[in-house]
């Protein structure tokens, strides 16, 4: 049974998340602290996906996040923010979440989040195609190493899976819907801005001045492209 960890301080929205997700068939992890959930996830490497609450006392669910990046665990990750703090979702993506759930949200829109992560999760792993390789650049989709001049950087799984995108159309000027449809699914429900916020993550990992980018190219109104 697939696992999903449950970081949620409120017993009553941690209780409806449980109950739905074993309604469809996941094994939820619960923790109602930061700390808690670190525990819970070394003692369950198999977590595929985590659910993270931002408002936390003591560790929250940034640092949470960070620290599951830091691990290189390939954990999906998603944040529960609340309606009125935009940043916050900013925030997550920056950190290294792959998507985000406004709160209040319905059982069905969260449901669709996991499975659509945990599909890219399963995706990534049965992806076995040739090595790419561009520029500088060289992408292993067998076993998920991406290298810039020989040296590993490290990607999320949602940051590798749009390299791989990119890297499979070079010099294809992309919009942030087509982005949006071949990494986060056709029905994502979510706001585009997850494009933009990724490609800004990515560009801090990957160019050697992100403020002024020469591998990931805005197209202005449309999209983005790799390459000349």
């Amino acid at each position: 049974m697939k696992k999903v960890l449950v970081l949620e301080d409120e017993a009553n929205i941690r209780s409806f998340i449980v109950i739905n997700l074993r309604r469809y068939g996941y094994e939820p992890v619960e923790a109602e602290t930061g700390e808690e959930a670190l525990d819970r996830l070394r003692e369950n490497p198999d977590i595929g996906v985590a659910l993270l609450d931002v408002m936390l006392p003591g560790i929250d669910g940034f640092e949470v996040c960070r620290r599951i990046r830091a691990s290189g665990a390939k954990t999906g990750i998603i944040m529960l923010t609340a309606k009125s703090q935009e940043m916050d979702k900013v925030t997550g993506l920056m950190t290294g979440a792959d998507d985000y759930v406004t709160k209040p949200f319905s059982p069905s829109e969260l449901i669709a989040r996991i499975d659509a992560l945990y599909r890219r999760l399963g995706n990534s792993q049965d992806d076995a195609g040739g090595v790419l390789i561009s520029g500088p650049f060289r992408l292993n989709p067998a076993n998920r190493i991406f290298e810039k001049n020989g040296e590993r950087i490290r990607l999320t799984q949602t940051e590798f899976a749009i390299m791989n995108l990119f890297m499979t159309h070079p010099g294809k000027a992309l919009s942030r819907g087509d982005i949006l449809s071949a990494i986060w699914g056709d029905d994502y429900a979510g706001e585009l801005k997850i494009v933009d916020v990724n490609i800004r993550r990515l560009r801090i990992k990957i160019e050697d001045d992100p403020t002024n980018p020469t591998y990931i190219t805005t197209i202005w109104g449309y999209g983005y492209k790799w390459g000349s």
